[in-house]
């Protein structure tokens, strides 16, 4: 601690002490890490956000959000524009506060190949995370994602010639993983406004393809789907049958009333028998507070569907900081941080005596 007694102290040390809360813990952990052939490894960042490592050590940041919502009751309420008041007439700011910790500092990314972003939601794009890669990484490392979010990283300083724009159908080779775009089934993008000049007519539906995509990430160890913040669709079953699926990401929450804007627990197994994955892990519940969800109802309802409907996959329930490693978690139903004290007793204890405790 930098501060040596409490006159020293004030507000900026610290939160230079305690914030980002995991320090570079992950970041470490990430960097130290060696795939083993024929695996891969992701870590989970809070909300959408997911790192993935293949076994030739390639590294590929999806939706890196490093922000916060709600920070103060006194905020002004909804413009008739925003996305919720679109949805539902209402204007009071909604009380999403972040509900879980920093668990990466985008500082201290050293190693990364390539950065995606799947829509311009302001959870999913994140100014500091878009300085931090152009500050401390290689100027070869590409920013890639659909058109309006091209624009905000233009818009922000990102240089031209590091950002890809991409629609469905299009294919990016990086090293050894190749990068497909999708379709997104994200309906609450498309009532919401990019930060561009000309806005559509309200009676408009825009291009989807414009606004977001989703992302089929090919490794030689597997293939992960990222559904980003997609509704449940009936299009996921031709997705299913167009790539072979092994682990699909999919956005679970707890809608609050008059909102329609993440899946619920049955689009979740319904999403992963449609994408025909072998694993489904729902993201997103976590770290909202007015939309947080549960997992393991998730797992319940698996458990009580799974042989009335002969499902051939696996619900993992993460949690945010997690590491999940293809094949090894394939039947893996739940995620538990490193319990530790794997040395007791390769030292001499010191106890008065044996039953102290």
């Amino acid at each position: 601690m930098g501060a040596k007694n409490v006159n020293e102290v004030t507000e900026q040390t610290w939160k230079d002490e305690v914030f980002p809360e995991w320090g570079t813990w992950l970041n470490e952990e990430i960097d130290r890490t060696t795939v083993p052939s024929h695996k891969f490894m992701m870590w989970w960042l809070v909300n959408m956000g997911v790192w993935i490592k293949s076994d030739q050590q390639t590294n590929l940041a999806i939706d890196l959000w490093c922000g916060t919502g709600k920070t103060t009751h006194d905020k002004p309420d909804m413009s008739p524009r925003h996305q919720w008041s679109r949805l539902t007439g209402g204007r009071k700011i909604q009380p999403n506060l972040r509900n879980q910790p920093m668990v990466i500092n985008p500082f201290a990314i050293h190693h990364l190949d390539a950065l995606l972003v799947t829509h311009f939601h302001h959870d999913h794009i994140d100014m500091n995370v878009a300085a931090a890669v152009l500050q401390n990484t290689p100027d070869t490392v590409p920013f890639i994602g659909p058109k309006y979010v091209v624009q905000q990283w233009l818009d922000w300083g990102v240089p031209k010639d590091r950002c890809h724009v991409v629609k469905p159908g299009d294919v990016i080779k990086i090293k050894d993983i190749e990068i497909e775009a999708t379709d997104s089934f994200d309906r609450s993008v498309l009532i919401t406004d990019p930060d561009s000049k000309e806005l559509p007519a309200d009676s408009t539906v825009p291009d989807m393809d414009d606004r977001a995509v989703n992302f089929v990430i090919k490794t030689d160890a597997g293939t992960i789907y990222d559904a980003a913040d997609s509704h449940y669709s009936a299009y996921f079953a031709k997705h299913g049958k167009d790539f072979n699926i092994d682990v699909a990401l999919v956005a679970y929450g707890e809608n609050p009333i008059g909102v329609q804007d993440k899946m619920t627990s049955v689009d979740v197994l319904r999403a992963a028998e449609s994408l025909n994955t072998k694993v489904v892990i729902p993201l997103h519940w976590d770290v909202w507070s007015n939309m947080l969800g549960d997992p393991n109802e998730i797992e319940a309802l698996w458990k009580l569907r799974r042989e009335r409907f002969n499902y051939q996959f696996y619900p993992f329930l993460w949690l945010p900081g997690g590491r999940f490693t293809f094949p090894d978690d394939r039947t893996k139903l739940q995620y538990y941080h490193d319990r530790g004290f794997e040395d007791r007793y390769t030292h001499p204890i010191n106890l008065p005596y044996k039953s102290f405790l």
